[in-house]
């Protein structure tokens, strides 16, 4: 039929359509945690997605490609840290091991009032990193590259935090002691994982006390589309961490507190 554009045209309006629908159902679900995200926060995140996909052309930042999979299994994932931790007593956080941002990013978009520090020991990562702060105009946020048994040892960071989070970075007893000297006295730290938790609660029992950690709690959700299981180990900090700890850098890897 003379005049019709050829199907390769529809392509970048199909696409928008399905960006939209995208979006609209991550406010959905994100509402359906108890937030409703502003206009300019829901840019905040599509903005995210571009960045993170383009920059994952260059180094590799994350395995998934497909937007719905990114606002699920990435956004949506990094915003239920904030389900089970009262997030009224929360002005300052730190990721640790923070990756492409997860879950840090995410929860600084949703509670703008926090000072958001990401810690990774990926140079290429925290240039990605400062170059989302700066396009998302988002304040009171640093990345910082180094190690965490560096970075827990100076005054600036010890028992400064109301809140440490960790993704997907190491079991359990390591997580613990790369994550609670940060976190002050009565604050949180918060380890994402998968379903298989069990058997790490057990092997970080000791490791939890030794450093200051209290009685772990569990927190199951399942991620919105099928995508998976969530389980969120949550510690309430009740006494110092001793000065011992956090051991050198590798050394907690290497051998696990118990």
């Amino acid at each position: 039929m003379e005049g019709l554009p050829g199907p390769a045209l529809f392509l970048p309006i199909v696409k928008e359509d399905l960006m939209v629908d995208i979006r609209s159902q991550f406010l959905g679900h994100v509402k359906n945690l108890g937030w409703e995200l502003s206009p300019g926060q829901s840019e905040q995140f599509d903005r995210y997605l571009q960045l993170l996909l383009s920059k994952n052309r260059v180094i590799n930042l994350t395995a998934l490609t497909e937007e719905r999979e990114v606002y699920i299994k990435h956004f949506f994932d990094s915003l239920t840290v904030a389900k089970p931790v009262p997030m009224e007593e929360i002005n300052t956080v730190i990721d640790v091991g923070t990756g492409a941002g997860f879950p840090g990013l995410p929860l600084k978009i949703l509670f703008p009032h926090l000072r958001m520090v990401l810690v990774d020991s990926l140079r290429k990562r925290v240039g990605f990193l400062r170059d989302v702060i700066r396009e998302l105009k988002l304040d009171q946020t640093e990345a910082i590259h180094g190690r965490a048994e560096e970075l827990a040892r100076q005054e600036s960071h010890r028992e400064r935090f109301d809140l440490a989070v960790a993704r997907a970075v190491a079991r359990l007893p390591v997580l613990a002691e790369l994550c609670l000297p940060f976190v002050r006295v009565g604050g949180w730290f918060v380890a994402m994982k998968g379903p298989d938790a069990e058997r790490e609660l057990e092997e970080a029992e000791g490791a939890l006390q030794r450093l200051g950690g209290g009685e772990v709690k569990q927190e199951v959700l399942f991620l919105p589309e099928g995508m998976g299981e969530r389980r969120l180990l949550i510690v309430r900090k009740l006494s110092p961490t001793p000065a011992a700890y956090p051991r050198r850098p590798g050394i907690p890897a290497k051998n696990p507190l118990r």
